[in-house]
């Protein structure tokens, strides 16, 4: 069983939606939107700003509640150890809060909470450093600060771990080829609160889709994930994952007792 979360069972917890006006950001002078904002171009060019942006986000993610949506895929995961798989979307580390194991947790876009070296002298991913602050808009890096965030093998800047608009998937930082595998071996894939609107989620259930797979598309609105699931012989739940998500767990503990 395979499990694809997005933006939606997140913005339950009061975490801004990815595409929504609080993602706007000043770089440079300037104001930017999201996409603008989160690629390689600009952190070269505004590393402190975009540095600045991506804390922010952090504190706004520290700050957020684990909701009921991200409990029950971990009580889920308990009852299915060997046979459950969540991928995400969401780089705000909810779902590793909420208790989700890293073994059969697939962070697809990275996460907030981390940084690895921009020049990739290593493969490593690093916890951001003790002492480096979540800051409010219209703050400023500390000179400290600066000295944190860098790669702790050749000294050179550091990046947050998120996957920019300006870069593609892979298998190194973002589990591209794994979750591919995953995608022909699973057999129920339940889609949660995403819209579709990047490649790889979609690809992951056209691919179950093609090899005889259900799936079950659980939104507050119809999504491409919708219409492929009924085409399997899935449904469409239009329900908020923190209603949908206990609900699924109580009929898996159900069957399994039976």
């Amino acid at each position: 069983m395979g499990v694809l979360t997005g933006s939606g069972i997140s913005s339950e917890s009061d975490i801004p939606l990815f595409r929504e006006p609080e993602s706007s950001w000043q770089a440079g002078g300037r104001e930017y939107r999201l996409h603008e904002l989160a690629t390689r171009e600009m952190f070269e060019k505004y590393p402190d700003d975009i540095w600045l942006w991506y804390l922010h986000r952090r504190g706004v993610c520290r700050r957020a509640p684990v909701n009921p949506g991200h409990r029950s895929l971990v009580e889920i995961e308990h009852l299915l150890p060997d046979r459950f798989t969540l991928i995400t979307q969401n780089s705000d580390n909810l779902h590793l809060r909420a208790g989700s194991s890293v073994k059969n947790t697939f962070e697809v876009h990275g996460n907030l909470f981390y940084m690895r070296c921009l020049r990739a002298c290593t493969s490593g991913v690093y916890p951001i450093p003790e002492g480096v602050e979540d800051h409010p808009r219209g703050d400023q890096l500390s000179d400290r600060e600066r000295r944190l965030l860098t790669c702790p093998l050749c000294g050179g800047p550091a990046r947050p771990h998120e996957l920019w608009f300006d870069e593609t998937y892979n298998e190194e930082y973002y589990h591209y080829l794994s979750v591919l595998r995953i995608a022909r071996e699973t057999r129920l894939l339940i889609v949660v609160g995403t819209s579709g609107s990047t490649n790889l989620p979609v690809l992951v259930a056209q691919t179950v889709k093609r090899r005889g797979g259900v799936i079950i598309d659980i939104n507050i609105r119809q999504t491409p994930f919708s219409f492929m699931a009924n085409a399997t012989g899935g449904f469409f739940i239009q329900e908020t994952a923190s209603v949908a998500l206990p609900a699924i767990y109580n009929a898996i503990r159900e069957a399994i007792a039976y």
